[in-house]
């Protein structure tokens, strides 16, 4: 005769604990995030200081950020624990978020004389995240003006010359604008370069951010408070973290930016003038 009961000794199916698979999380997997439903390829990964995060992008390439946790997602819908690849193989060269070799191993080298300045903190911090191995193994130093009104008198004061280099990144460098006309006749020891973007935000894809575009914003409005508003984001400090975690590499900047960064490291750096 059959135990009506069971075996006790079990275990209650709702309580015992389950195994959960883990899965490597590899570029183009599609998985579910079991919380909200959003389902979509990996394109990415971020890291944070509450943890480590997986990027997706759905099939109509909007973006979101989602913590790897235990058994936070589903494949097939069968949960499972996403892991991050394992680092490169060796012998097989890793590059850096700007798409060039990473070296493994160097040592910081003293800031050399030369720099290159931009114009506020997200400017130097999205530079940062793309070249900031490249930078680090030429030595050099990105500076931000707090302003571009501060140009002028920061030169006087840094003296620009043979070996003592400034490349200098702009927003919004377009025909007729005041960057325009602050940024003239500065010498040959000064490259300025730029993007047409009203805000350095805007040279973020927007699918990387996980928008359709940019929200348009009156030029009598401030656009980081407009933009923010426009999209449904708490604060520009809230707008702040969302484009900056978008950012994983160059792939996800637009090409007037990555153009005009390449510019200045080449001129800071061209052979015979860092010292």
């Amino acid at each position: 005769m059959s135990d009506r009961y069971g075996d006790i000794f079990s275990g209650h199916p709702h309580t015992a604990k389950r195994t959960v698979s883990q899965v490597v999380a590899e570029p183009e997997l599609v998985v579910e995030d079991a919380a909200s439903g959003f389902c979509g390829a990996v394109v990415g990964f971020d890291r944070s200081y509450d943890g480590d995060f997986v990027k997706l992008a759905d099939a109509r390439g909007a973006v979101r950020l989602f913590a790897l946790r235990e058994a936070a997602f589903l494949i097939d819908g069968k949960p499972v624990t996403l892991v991050r690849p394992a680092k490169s193989a060796p012998g097989k060269p890793a590059r850096s978020a700007s798409g060039s070799t990473r070296v493994e191993g160097v040592r910081a080298k003293v800031a050399a004389p030369s720099r290159i300045w931009v114009e506020g903190v997200h400017d130097a911090a999205l530079v940062e995240r793309v070249w900031g191995h490249d930078l680090r193994v030429e030595g050099v130093v990105v500076e931000h003006l707090e302003g571009l009104d501060n140009l002028a008198a920061r030169l006087a004061e840094f003296g620009p010359g043979p070996g003592r280099r400034v490349g200098v990144l702009v927003d919004h460098l377009v025909t007729g604008s005041k960057e325009t006309h602050l940024t003239a006749g500065l010498g040959e020891f000064v490259l300025v370069t730029g993007h047409p973007f009203v805000d350095v935000w805007q040279a973020v894809k927007p699918a990387a951010v996980g928008i359709p575009e940019w929200p348009r914003v009156p030029r009598d409005e401030d656009w980081k408070t407009g933009v923010c508003t426009r999209l449904g984001w708490d604060t520009p400090q809230d707008g702040w973290r969302r484009v900056y975690s978008a950012v994983n590499s160059f792939r996800d900047l637009e090409a007037p930016l990555l153009g005009a960064v390449e510019r200045l490291i080449d001129f800071v750096t061209e052979p015979g003038e860092q010292f």
